[in-house]
C-alpha cells in the first residue's frame, strides 16, 4: 500500500437495487465524470501560466536541435519573435490539453471514495439522506492501489505549458481531474480512475472491512445487507449509525448480526 494513502476509505451508498447488486457481486462501478454534480468537476479548462522569454527560447532551441526541420520551417522558427512563439506554444499546449480532456470525459471511468464515514453532509448527499449505508474498504487491495487524492483549492491552478510541449508530461493536467472547489472540501475525497467508463471492477471479499448503516435506515433494509454479506464475507463488521447527542455528526455502535433463522436454531427467539 502507498504510505500516503489512508489505510481505509469509505464509499457511501443509497439503498437501491443497484447498490445491493454491486454488494452481492463485490463490484465497484466506474462511472462517467460527465454525470458528476459539480459543473467544474473533471471539466476545468486549463489556466496556463505565461512562459518567460527564457522558456520560449528553450522551446526554440529544443525544436531546432531535435527535429530535422525543412529549411523553410527552420528559418521561420528562427525568425519568429519571442511573443509570436509564446502565443504558438500556449495555443499548442491548450489544444493538446483540450484533446486530453475530451478523451478523459468521453472514455475514462471514475469511482469516488472518502476518508470519513461520519459527516452529516456526506450522509445527506450520498448516503440516501441517512437511509443508506457506507462501505469501508482496506486500501491494501485493488482497485485502490492507484488512488488519487482530490485537492481543494480557491482558484483554478495554473499549468506550465512548457512541461506539456517539451516533456510530454501530463501530471499537472491530470491533477485537474482531481481538483475541486474549496466548497467541497468536507468530502475529503479520493478517486480511482479506470481507462474505460462504465466498467464494474470486482474486488476481493477481504477488501470489504465494514458496513456503516445510516441512522434512519429501515430495519428490513439493514437486514438485507447483513444477509447478503453474512453468506459471502463473514468477517465484515457492522455498525449502526446514531445521531450524536453532543456533536453535529453521526456516531456508530458495533453490533453482531444474527439472522432470525440462526436465532431460532439457537433458541434465542
Amino acid at each position: 500500500m502507498n504510505d500516503s494513502y489512508p489505510s481505509t476509505i469509505y464509499k457511501y451508498e443509497d439503498f437501491t437495487v443497484q447498490s445491493l447488486r454491486n454488494l452481492k457481486t463485490q463490484t465497484i462501478y466506474f462511472g462517467s465524470p460527465q454525470n458528476f454534480n459539480d459543473p467544474y468537476d473533471c471539466a476545468l479548462r486549463p489556466n496556463f501560466a505565461v512562459p518567460t522569454d527564457e522558456q520560449i527560447e528553450q522551446v526554440r532551441r529544443h525544436y531546432l536541435a531535435r527535429f530535422n526541420l525543412p529549411e523553410q520551417g527552420r528559418e521561420e522558427l528562427e525568425h519568429l519573435s519571442c511573443e509570436q512563439l509564446r502565443e504558438l506554444v500556449v495555443r499548442s499546449a491548450r489544444k493538446v490539453a483540450e484533446d486530453y480532456a475530451e478523451n478523459f470525459l468521453s472514455e475514462k471511468g471514475v469511482s469516488c471514495f472518502s476518508e470519513i464515514h461520519h459527516d452529516l453532509l456526506m450522509w445527506s448527499h450520498y448516503g440516501g439522506r441517512y437511509k443508506g449505508f457506507c462501505l469501508e474498504f482496506a486500501t491494501d487491495y485493488e482497485p485502490f492501489h492507484k488512488l488519487r487524492e482530490v485537492k481543494y483549492v480557491e482558484q483554478i491552478p495554473r499549468i506550465d505549458p512548457i512541461t506539456i510541449i517539451l516533456q510530454d508530461r501530463y501530471d499537472d493536467y491530470l491533477n485537474l481531474f482531481c481538483t475541486k472547489s474549496i466548497n467541497w472540501s468536507y468530502e475529503r475525497e479520493w478517486r480511482a480512475i479506470h481507462h474505460v467508463a462504465g466498467t464494474a471492477f470486482t474486488y476481493p471479499s477481504e477488501a470489504l472491512r465494514g458496513v456503516y448503516f445510516g441512522p434512519d435506515i429501515d430495519t428490513d433494509c439493514m437486514e438485507i445487507v447483513c444477509l447478503i454479506l453474512s453468506g459471502q464475507n463473514p468477517n465484515v463488521r457492522f455498525w449502526q449509525g446514531l445521531r450524536s447527542e453532543e456533536h453535529f455528526k453521526v456516531e456508530f455502535e458495533h453490533f453482531t448480526y444474527t439472522s432470525h433463522l440462526d436465532a431460532k436454531r439457537r433458541g434465542l427467539k
